[in-house]
């Protein structure tokens, strides 16, 4: 399943809007912000239909999905939306990672709790905002909003280290640039370990990690960045994505799907966006001298023209010493 579906969930009290365009979408929030009820409003408009008093309006059909037997379930959904409540302990296993992992659905998911067996992208969090636009109606609305966002920074960084997510070709190419200009540069040797990292670092501090998988650490990372004013972040989707977005990769087509990736990213091919940029940038450089390699950075990436057409897509980041 691929592509951007909007949803709109309503009955004559109540209206939700969100729309998804990953395999995994997850809505934050504490009691008493609407979670629950947007997960009751789908499962009786699936159950009742026109009886329901609800309307699901969806490209795709949308379904909840719970209980001891969602295993047994899930196998014969194809093509759906598919909404989760937190109440399902079994969120947190490997063998439901497995299974969105091997399933062609989406998946929303509604929790307070961090799944940190899913690669889901910080871009992708959401909360609910209830507003009175429909109040003379007497209809509460309630749209999403996202919690983080991976943009530029409002204002210049210039970091005393970088501390970068992984060890293979991402963390080879800023270590190269931090070498360069006197800076530190470390590896946290996996997401999970960003936060051991940096907890007690009170330098200039830049993380640079994939927003695309990003999301299950985002709550602690936040947190951190709150207690240090010194601590930032830099999330593009991946090192892969940057160096697409570049613009030094040949073809017309890259750029195309860099503006609407989710009309090419089949979910049930790639669990992540990552996964579908390093395949990408692999087949469009198999034969070239920028042939990518993850596990080892190929020397032509730090070329000056291609390292420095890298490091434009990366606004807000000055490299060099302050004047």
């Amino acid at each position: 399943m691929k592509g951007k579906y909007h949803i709109v969930v309503q009955n004559n009290r109540l209206r939700y809007e969100l729309t998804v365009r990953r395999n995994i979408t997850i809505i934050r929030g504490d009691s008493a912000t609407g979670k629950t009820t947007l997960i009751n409003l789908i499962g009786q408009a699936a159950a009742l239909g026109e009886n329901s008093g609800v309307d699901v309006i969806c490209e795709r059909p949308c379904r909840t999905l719970g209980g001891n037997d969602w295993n047994l379930i899930l196998p014969n959904i194809h093509g759906q939306i598919i909404f989760l409540d937190e109440e399902n302990q079994f969120l947190k296993s490997h063998e439901f990672a497995a299974a969105v992992k091997a399933s062609d659905n989406y998946f929303v998911i509604i929790t307070r709790e961090d799944l940190p067996n899913l690669p889901y992208s910080v871009e992708e969090i959401y909360g609910i905002h209830t507003s009175g636009k429909y109040h003379d109606l007497r209809r509460t609305y309630n749209e999403m909003y996202q919690i983080y966002s991976a943009e530029s920074f409002s204002e210049k960084v210039k970091p005393d280290t970088v501390v970068v997510e992984d060890s293979n070709s991402g963390y080879e190419f800023f270590r190269a640039i931090c070498t360069e200009h006197n800076t530190n540069c470390l590896s946290a040797k996996g997401k999970s370990n960003l936060k051991r990292s940096v907890a007690k670092n009170s330098e200039e501090l830049l993380i640079v990690a994939d927003g695309a998988a990003i999301g299950s650490e985002m709550n602690e990372l936040y947190q951190l960045m709150r207690a240090n004013p010194h601590m930032k972040c830099y999330l593009p989707e991946s090192f892969e994505w940057l160096i697409l977005k570049s613009g030094q990769i040949d073809g017309n087509a890259v750029q195309d799907i860099l503006e609407h990736p989710e009309d090419f990213i089949e979910s049930q091919k790639y669990f992540s966006w990552e996964r579908f940029f390093t395949a990408l940038l692999t087949e469009y450089t198999q034969n070239t001298y920028l042939r990518y390699n993850k596990s080892k950075l190929n020397e032509a990436y730090l070329q000056d023209r291609m390292k420095q057409a890298v490091l434009n897509v990366i606004e807000g980041v000055c490299w060099e010493q302050w004047d």
